[in-house]
């Protein structure tokens, strides 16, 4: 079967089906008794396991079946959910999620989990386990079990098993046991084989059969047999293989493992077959989970989305911004003729088409809980890493962002995580001399305002520390030991942002490295947002980053200089002025004018992108649009204003990439092309 066409939406699926095995799993380590949280990550489990073998990804099958298997010894209550079990259970997940990528990449899919499964074995035979990482060879020697706890059954051997009951066949399980000082394992486990193949089918062996045939087993192994001679007879017959110690032969509990069989097969809403409905009713455990899973399963109601590939979207996006440029230059040749039926239909075709701009743009929106939903599970390793304790709230995640945004966002808000578990939250024991609770808080929250989308994190730690910063960045020359003095505190936080900045005192893995703050700074502005920061020492810290709605249509003024036009996003402007050539001043060889109290650099834009002018003339006033980054200000000087106006960012291409202060172009409704000014470029 050609799977090819499937493969989209295998990945989509199971990126879906992971997340909620990690949301789950995060819930389940706060109820770890609550067993309707295990099954339902059963179910995902298993849906991914079918999903996988159909699509011919064996590796990723057979992982998730060491898995499922863990949890289904959870949910039948073999085993106790301790954080070490969870820990390889995520460690299961993680390694699920690089294989899903690697998929997506163009791999196949194969991954080294020999550890993770060795682990999973381990826990799956119910040992006591205390999260120390052990090899597979070190397990499968240590492997000392009865044959009740060694031997799992997969569904299609549980059919095998239930048949050969129904046609009167015995099923044993029977339990080897080498002599101490034998020699020749593999060749007694060969002679040990041939007479349970003469006597009837081998169901299943424990260690597998080419573990056993490479000896790497202690002294014992188990195996299931479906024979017609009863159990005194195989014993005999095996005690006479030399070397053979000791042989324990038992009836396989049909009703034991049926019992298991139901609880698999109500959870997964196979149609329950005659003789399951029977069992059911008899069994009071299993009944009880399967409820439970039933009412937290939502009901299955027809589906009213559908999936659409990004990429798609974009291409409608490209032709709606083609719509708009076109509407722009309609409406310019109406206004021009003013002819009034020709003014109808362009106002007409101008609210049909703001309308289908908001559709498109709600179609590209996502909620931000795409990017949250990660951080819990990164937030609960971290914290076991680092000894501390911390609290993750998230407010806000339904807030919907453009989709490019979103996938930008993602990695500066886990820098910014990170560097809070690290620097901001202290240890339990200071916290606790400190008067605060053991328990850090870390608030992660979002919500609009206006045009723009903020993304706040908020930490009650140990907050930035204004000496030790100051100091580092007088050490590297961010900063003259002068002006360091004269700096406002916010200013102080904001040197964090430099590139290769850490006040860390000990290099860690989690962040300390200077790599860190000055990417998600980079990264924020160039989606064309920015980021502040609050702090007060020993109260904690609070990172704001505001980004646009959405980055392909975006509101401007436009402006003039000789006979070129410019567009400067409102977003970034702060109000405008004109002011008399006489009030300009020059401080440090800078040209600078009193705003409101506040000294505000001018930045001369015909200078800048050296506009050329037929003829030089002394104006008496200049027109001034005010700017701002962040707690920074700046004075663009233009010829004049033209007035605000909606437009269509487009990128300048390949061939014009890191041009200075401009950020992309637009074409205006007379068809002229205007460059679109990168404000955050111009002020230093």
């Amino acid at each position: 079967m050609d799977t090819n066409q499937y493969l989209e939406v295998f990945i989509d699926e199971s990126k879906e089906h992971l997340q909620s095995c990690n949301e789950n799993l995060l819930a389940l380590e706060q109820s770890p008794h609550d067993l309707a949280i295990v099954n339902e990550i059963f179910r995902n489990a298993h849906t991914l396991k079918g999903m996988s073998a159909t699509m011919g990804f064996e590796d990723l099958a057979d992982l998730t079946h060491k898995m499922e298997n863990v949890l289904d010894a959870i949910r039948n209550e073999k085993i106790t959910v301790t954080p070490e079990i969870l820990d390889v259970v995520f460690e299961s997940v993680d390694h699920l999620e690089a294989m899903i990528d690697d998929i997506a990449n163009g791999g196949d899919g194969k991954h080294d989990v020999t550890a993770t499964v060795a682990k999973l074995k381990h826990i799956e035979n119910g040992e006591p386990f205390n999260g120390v990482d052990q090899s597979t060879e070190e397990l499968s020697v240590n492997e000392h079990k009865s044959s009740d706890e060694a031997l799992h059954y997969d569904e299609f051997e549980l059919t095998v098993i239930q048949q050969s009951h129904e046609q009167d066949f015995n099923t044993f399980e029977i339990a080897v046991h080498l002599r101490e000082d034998c020699l020749l394992k593999a060749a007694r486990v060969f002679m040990v084989f041939d007479i349970l193949e003469k006597l009837g089918d081998v169901i299943k062996s424990s260690p597998t059969v080419e573990k056993l045939e490479e000896e790497e087993f202690d002294n014992d192994f188990y195996v299931a047999l479906v024979t017609k001679d009863s159990a005194s007879d195989v014993q005999k017959k095996l005690l006479k293989v030399s070397e053979v110690e000791n042989v324990t032969v038992t009836n396989i509990d049909y009703q034991k493992l049926a019992k298991q069989e139901v609880a698999v097969t109500v959870v997964e809403e196979v149609s329950p077959q005659p003789v399951v409905q029977n069992t059911t009713t008899k069994s009071v455990a299993p009944k009880t989970n399967a409820n439970k899973a039933s009412e937290k399963k939502p009901s299955h109601t027809s589906s009213k989305t559908i999936r659409v590939n990004i990429e798609r979207l974009d291409i409608l996006m490209n032709l709606f911004e083609e719509l708009v440029i076109d509407r722009g230059r309609l409406q310019s040749i109406a206004s021009e003729l003013n002819h009034s039926e020709l003014n109808e239909t362009v106002e007409r075709m101008s609210r049909i088409s703001g309308d289908l701009q908001n559709i498109i743009l709600t179609m590209r929106m996502v909620p931000v809980e795409t990017v949250f939903n990660r951080f819990p599970k990164m937030v609960r390793q971290l914290t076991r890493d680092l000894h501390k304790k911390v609290h993750l709230e998230i407010i806000g995640a339904e807030t919907e962002l453009d989709r490019t945004v979103i996938d930008e966002l993602g990695d500066p808000l886990v820098h910014l995580i990170r560097n809070a578990l690290d620097h901001g939250i202290e240890n339990p024991e200071i916290r606790k001399a400190a008067g605060k609770p053991e328990e850090g808080k870390v608030v992660l929250r979002a919500y609009h305002s206006g045009n723009h989308v903020f993304i706040e994190l908020e930490d009650d730690g140990a907050g930035i520390n204004r000496e030790k910063v100051l100091e580092k960045a007088i050490s590297r020359g961010i900063v003259s030991a002068e002006s360091a003095e004269s700096l406002t505190d916010n200013q102080v936080n904001e040197l964090i942002l430099a590139s290769g900045f850490s006040t860390a005192d000990v290099i860690s893995d989690i962040s300390g490295r200077g790599v860190g703050l000055d990417v998600v700074k980079s990264t924020i502005e160039s989606l064309g947002g920015n980021i502040t920061i609050d702090s007060t020492e020993g109260r904690g810290s609070l990172f704001s980053v505001q980004l646009p709605l959405t980055l392909s249509i975006i509101s401007v003024m436009l402006v003039e200089i000789e006979k070129e036009i410019y567009a400067i996003p409102l977003s970034s402007i702060i109000e405008t002025s004109i002011i008399r050539k006489s009030d300009i001043m020059n401080a440090h060889n800078q040209k600078v004018i009193d705003f409101r109290g506040k000294v505000v650099p001018l930045v001369f834009l015909e200078e800048i992108f050296e506009v050329p002018r037929n003829e030089t003339t002394e104006e008496e006033f200049h027109s001034v649009v005010l700017v701002r980054k962040g707690e920074k200000m700046a004075g663009l000087v233009v010829d004049s204003f033209i007035g605000q106006q909606e437009i269509v960012l487009k990128s300048l291409g390949n061939y014009l990439t890191n041009v200075f202060a401009i950020s992309g172009a637009t074409i205006l409704g007379n068809g002229k092309v205007a460059l679109i000014i990168d404000c955050n470029s111009l002020i230093k």
